[in-house]
């Protein structure tokens, strides 16, 4: 009986997948449900009070101010290009500011990387904290001289070869990127495991993952290069011909003196200290005489403004006739002037018998509106709030 329930089985088992309609399964975006509904309740009981969040900023209504960069006399220079999220400003002006040295010198257009500099800086970042046991600064930011120091060490690359963006990364950033290195050496300077190369290996594996591997040879216009070949080979110019030049009451002027902030991290004692008017007559020269020209100093002020395109000095922050190197110097040590933006000069223009100047910025707000990329800065707030600039020596 058994036997003939088996063979009655397997006789009928075709016959009944057969008369099985075959299922299938296909991919379907995702449809709100009632879970949305209860998340979004909780999410609106448990949100904070909004706030209007206003900024304190000059009113610009009626202040004649230059319109376009178009009324500026202007040296050549490459487009503005966007740094993103990223603490790079200083490598993006310098840069900016040597690919203009190298056409006024050389006639040469080229558009250089600035993540190739930045990458390299992070290295050397890196080394010093750990041979100073974690007591320099590791941040995003540097000066405008370690982009000629990095050039000298490690060369430099075309833009094209290396931009420091991953396949299909369309902005700069370096968010995670800087958190997951900074959480390293913290750990390494709490257990005490200063050991160069092991930190130097990891912090590189990091920003390759982030910025991609900076080549050791390529290819330009048929040649190929190391990136040192290609700097002493293509670039042409002399970087011990280029000076950082700041203003500060506390050292003697006309001395080499140590630019005391945070991202001058190494310490560097190369910055030719100069009286406030002599500061403004070789900027005023140098514009004049075809020098672009990196200014860093504060541009987190109520005076500037990233929709009118300039930047100013309210008179009620301090009357223009007030400004010298006193009033320069109390803004400093009560630290409301920092060293936060470096930009590139690229312009100038004479209005009204004061001087302004064009700025090509790669920080996010001069994309806002208008010439994108730049501002227009009265001569002003160069006194007060830029700390410093960085110019060719021939222009002092």
């Amino acid at each position: 009986m058994k036997y003939r329930l088996a063979i009655l089985i397997v006789i009928s088992l075709p016959l009944l997948l057969a008369a099985q309609q075959k299922n299938k399964a296909v991919y379907t975006e995702p449809k709100s449900g009632y879970y949305d509904t209860i998340r979004t309740n909780i999410e609106e009981f448990n949100k904070k009070p909004s706030t209007d969040k206003k900024s304190f900023k000059m009113d610009f209504t009626g202040i004649d101010i230059p319109k376009s960069k178009t009324e500026f006399t202007s040296f050549w220079h490459n487009g503005p290009i966007n740094q993103g999220m990223t603490g790079t400003c200083w490598s993006f002006s310098a840069t900016s500011m040597l690919e203009s040295e190298i056409f006024r010198i050389t006639g040469k257009k080229i558009k250089l990387s600035e993540m190739h500099t930045a990458y390299w800086e992070y290295v050397e970042k890196t080394k010093g904290f750990i041979r100073s046991r974690g007591t320099t600064n590791f941040g995003e930011g540097s000066q405008a001289n370690a982009v000629t120091r990095a050039w000298n060490n490690y060369g430099v690359v075309p833009w094209d070869v290396y931009n420091g963006l991953l396949p299909g990364q369309k902005s700069h950033d370096h968010s995670k990127m800087f958190d997951e290195m900074n959480a390293f050496l913290r750990s390494v300077k709490e257990r005490n495991a200063w050991n160069e190369a092991e930190a130097v290996a990891t912090v590189r594996a990091i920003l390759n993952t982030y910025m991609g591997v900076p080549p050791e040879t390529f290819t330009y216009n048929g040649k190929s290069y190391t990136p040192q070949e290609f700097f002493k080979k293509e670039i042409s110019i002399d970087l011990n011909d280029y000076e950082a030049v700041v203003s500060f009451m506390k050292e003697p002027y006309n001395t080499y003196v140590e630019y005391p902030v945070a991202d001058n991290w190494w310490h560097s004692k190369e910055y030719l200290n100069l009286p406030l008017d002599e500061f403004m007559a070789k900027i005023k020269k140098a514009i004049r005489n075809g020098y672009t020209i990196v200014f860093f100093g504060d541009v987190s002020e109520p005076g500037l403004d990233s929709y009118a395109k300039a930047a100013m000095v309210p008179t009620f922050d301090i009357p223009s006739l007030y400004i010298d190197e006193n009033a320069r110097q109390f803004r400093f040590v009560n630290s409301t002037t920092g060293d936060d933006h470096g930009i590139h000069c690229v312009g100038y223009m004479n209005k009204n018998g004061t001087d302004w100047f064009l700025i090509k910025d790669s920080g996010s707000g001069s994309f806002n509106a208008g010439d994108k990329g730049y501002y227009f800065y009265h001569e002003d707030y160069v006194k007060l709030k830029m700390l410093g600039f960085f110019v060719s020596k021939k222009a002092l």
